[in-house]
């Protein structure tokens, strides 16, 4: 938000330079994010003084340039040449010095130096006024009143603005301090706290008469709800043209392009007051104004010549016709007021937050207007800013008040009543304010004084200081205003310490964050909103079920997702159009889900890999991420967290081409594989892409909090070596079972070496060679004992797999 600095002393006396006022204003919470300078002429006219031309003649050696000397007041006279055709002897004219900076029409900067034109010498340029920006002539010279004096500067007879335009970056709550009037108001509060006793100025409205009652238009609210409170009144016999220069340099320092007195005011009362005001012209209204909904799908054509689909809870101005206006965002094309206006129906209203926002969002308008609306405006001022915009109407473009002021309220805004806790106070400052101190600032705040206790106040809060409305809110404005620095801190630092298991959440999320970093993963953080759309992406997924949000900031985000997938292929397909295609990236995040049991939330760890595994490199080749790749991530991580249970169960999600389930008995721990071409399509990613979701709320569970510790065996380990002939169709989670079974306490370990299909070998028949270790952790294994292990376990191969030894 801009702020005119010398606009905020229309409504407050202040001769603080702005440094001082953007340091008290960042302390009050208004943070001032930069301080710009701002003139009404770009350059300020610095250089330029007033010159007299004493003589004139023809250039020698140019037909259409004129030689002058000038008298520029320091009783030297110079010699300019000057190409105008209008310039004569005897007149006041504007003259740049050497070493004065002008711009271009573009804006860009060029110096006047002394030089020569057509062999004369040229000390200056006479201007014209285009070429000092105060406007867009060029037909010749600017032939000032001849009474002025020789040498004086020009920005004094022009009268040229300078001002400070403080950036706030206002934070969403503080919707009472969207004007001018509302900084004013906080400033005032600031200073006072600082010992400086200052007034709130706020313009008088005392002039407001009803000259004619010729032109009343009636008003129909049809639903109070979405219109609290609508206000309007007419002027007629106005002239419509360019504002004043002092309206216009008001709105041209906050970044406002003028347009025509009338448009000027609106948008002026608007940033003064914070009360959004629209014009009609009256001639096109047709009988009643009526503030209603229409049904959906009716066509209506803004301002911006754009023809849009109205929705059925979009709030409309319309008359007996049909709609003139999106109430509280934006004016129509056909009732606008234009150069031929010459009365017109002005209106000034308090509009539904919520609506005017959905309204704005679903047609993705944001302007001044429905910023100020969805945010929450002081509903008691309305028919205030309706007589304060009328007044200046009349200042900048005639006319008379042709009605008296219509002002549908029904149903009056109540303030909020708060009862404050001296107790609570110092608890939560940390630190004992005086109640004097405490009863000074709210009265500055406009909070009044109930009733006063021992215990503490009873405060009326007023309905425009929509953010405060409970006893911390209280606390907060006490705070900021008694001010942050304010506020002693202990010399003594008390920590605790929490003893947490190390099967905590966060602790365990940490341990496995580590081990996915230091395998090349990036943790991620997407955004839990996302697209409704996405649902139908997976048969698993069901639309009834997305939770949807009441108040969406656009259609993209009006789900809270169903699924991490989708928003992981977001991050991805953002990455890999910028180049960035070898990726590795984990999230731990929710998904949630409006199930006819009710509202359900659920943690996810999810991993993503794609690209190549490494990097590019003279002395090696880049491989391919693979499924085996994210294999033996997933396992390394359930192995990290101890977990040895997990069996393959068939996988439940169709969002996989290929991919594997494990699980403990019926529970999914964990489901991976490589993502479906169709669902990265809709992402426009072309690479294979495979993904990884683990049922975090079971990998908790499954997190022993005991720790076993064995002692290293004092015996060494055995290692033998068998090469099988089995049938192709024998596996080796076959042969592993069966050695299991046949040796439980010395048989340790065994490992597939070796698999071999080819030559040599009878059809049918493949070769696994396998490796055993044996040990025994009380003593020294024998060879007799060991042989004997040997012998029963090909024994056993033999009799169930018809295995024989190579």
């Amino acid at each position: 938000m801009k702020v005119s600095y010398n606009w905020l002393k229309q409504f407050i006396k202040i001769d603080w330079n702005s440094e001082e006022t953007a340091a008290l204003l960042t302390d009050l919470g208004l943070e001032v994010e930069t301080v710009d300078k701002y003139q009404s002429v770009k350059g300020g006219l610095e250089g330029i003084v007033i010159g007299h031309v004493l003589t004139c003649v023809p250039h020698p050696d140019a037909d259409r340039l004129k030689v002058t000397t000038v008298d520029l007041g320091d009783g030297v006279p110079v010699q300019i040449v000057c190409g105008a055709s209008n310039v004569a002897a005897g007149q006041k004219v504007p003259v740049a010095t050497i070493g004065t900076v002008l711009f271009d029409k573009e804006g860009n900067p060029f110096t006047i130096k002394k030089g020569k034109i057509r062999g004369q010498e040229s000390h200056g340029m006479i201007c014209a006024e285009d070429e000092l920006g105060l406007g867009e002539s060029h037909d010749g010279i600017m032939v000032l009143d001849e009474s002025l004096v020789p040498g004086t500067k020009a920005a004094t007879v022009f009268k040229i603005e300078n001002d400070e335009v403080f950036e706030i970056g206002l934070t969403p709550n503080r919707a009472d301090a969207m004007s001018h009037l509302g900084t004013a108001r906080d400033l005032r509060a600031g200073m006072i706290q600082s010992g400086q006793n200052v007034e709130l100025i706020t313009p008088s409205v005392s002039n407001f008469r009803v000259d004619k009652r010729t032109l009343k238009i009636d008003i129909n609210v049809k639903d109070s709800k979405l219109a609290p409170r609508y206000c309007g009144v007419t002027i007629s016999g106005i002239t419509v043209k360019s504002s004043p220069e002092w309206l216009q340099n008001r709105l041209k320092a906050i970044g406002i392009n003028p347009k025509n007195n009338i448009v000027d005011v609106t948008n002026y009362v608007l940033h003064d007051l914070g009360q959004p005001l629209h014009a009609f012209d009256a001639n096109k209204i047709t009988g009643k104004i009526h503030v209603q909904t229409l049904e959906a799908g009716t066509k209506f054509i803004t301002l911006d010549d754009v023809e849009r689909s109205l929705h059925e809870e979009d709030l409309m101005i319309c008359d007996d016709k049909g709609p003139m206006c999106i109430a509280g965002v934006f004016g129509g094309k056909k009732s606008g007021v234009t150069e031929y206006t010459t009365a017109i129906f002005l209106e000034s209203a308090y509009f539904n937050p919520v609506s005017i926002r959905k309204t704005a969002k679903r047609h993705q308008l944001n302007t001044d207007a429905s910023f100020r609306f969805e945010r929450g405006i002081d509903p008691t001022i309305t028919e205030y800013a309706l007589k304060r915009a009328a007044l200046l109407i009349q200042e900048v473009a005639g006319g008379e008040i042709t009605s008296d002021i219509i002002d549908i309220y029904p149903k009056k805004a109540e303030d909020f009543t708060v009862f404050l806790n001296f107790n609570k106070v110092a608890k939560i400052i940390g630190q004992e304010i005086p109640k004097d101190t405490i009863k000074q600032i709210l009265a500055s705040l406009e909070i009044k004084v109930n009733s006063v206790t021992d215990a503490g106040l009873g405060l009326i809060i007023p309905a425009y200081r929509v953010d405060v409305q409970r006893e911390i809110d209280v606390i907060e404005e006490i705070l900021r205003v008694y001010g942050y620095n304010n506020i002693t801190t202990s010399k003594k630092l008390n920590a605790s310490v929490a003893n947490a298991p190390r099967t905590e959440d966060y602790k365990v999320q940490n341990t496995v964050a580590s081990q996915l970093n230091a395998q090349g993963f990036h943790e991620m953080m997407a955004n839990s909103l996302t697209t409704a759309t996405y649902a139908q992406l997976s048969e698993n997924l069901k639309e009834e079920h997305n939770v949807t949000m009441l108040n969406p900031l656009s259609s993209d985000l009006s789900t809270m997702r169903q699924s991490l997938l989708f928003s992981g292929l977001e991050a991805l397909a953002y990455n890999i159009n910028r180049k960035n295609a070898d990726l590795k990236l984990f999230e731990f995040g929710k998904s949630y889900h409006n199930f006819p049991t009710g509202y359900e939330e659920i943690k996810h760890l999810t991993l993503f890999q794609t690209g190549n595994r490494n990097k590019e490199n003279w002395n090696y080749a880049t491989q391919p991420t693979n499924f085996f790749l994210l294999k033996g991530n997933v396992m390394s991580i359930l192995e990290k967290l101890g977990i040895q249970k997990a069996t393959s169960i068939p996988v439940t999600t169709d969002v996989f081409a290929e991919g594997i389930a494990l699980g403990i008995g019926q529970e999914i721990l964990v489901e991976f594989g490589l993502v479906k071409k169709s669902i990265l399509k809709s992402f426009g990613i072309k690479q294979e892409v495979l993904f990884a979701d683990f049922n975090w709320a079971l990998v908790l569970k499954l997190v022993s909090n005991k720790i076993k510790f064995t002692d290293i065996p004092k015996y060494p380990e055995v290692r033998r070596d068998l090469a099988l002939l089995v049938d192709t169709a024998v596996t080796y989670d076959a042969i592993y079972k069966i050695a299991r079974q046949t040796e439980k306490s010395l048989l340790k370990e065994v490992n597939l070496f070796d698999v071999y299909e080819g030559n040599n070998l009878p059809e049918g028949k493949k070769s696994y060679a396998l490796s055993f270790i044996i040990q025994d952790e009380n003593k020294t294994l024998e060879e007799a004992q060991i042989d004997k292990i040997m012998s029963k376990l090909q024994r056993n191969f033999e009799t169930e797999l018809g295995a024989s030894l190579r």
